[in-house]
């Protein structure tokens, strides 16, 4: 499995990962701030499944962030 996040992109979905994640313990308890868990954890891991079936990354490639992977390259 190989990283398929920038650093920002990765700092950014633990923040918002660490926030929604915060509203099912001290906001109404609703069982929707557990979708927070998403976020955080590809934020920690650095892999996007979403990312790598649509062979897209934001990790600075050849010529630059937030390029779509090509074949051969």
């Amino acid at each position: 499995m190989e990283r398929n996040e920038s650093r920002v992109d990765q700092s950014l979905r633990v923040a918002a990962g660490l926030m929604v994640l915060s509203l099912s313990l001290v906001g109404p308890q609703a069982i929707w701030g557990l979708v927070g868990i998403i976020p955080l954890v590809t934020g920690l891991t650095g892999f996007d499944p979403l990312y790598g079936l649509l062979d897209f990354g934001t990790r600075r490639g050849a010529s630059g962030l937030w390029q779509a992977k090509r074949a051969g390259a």
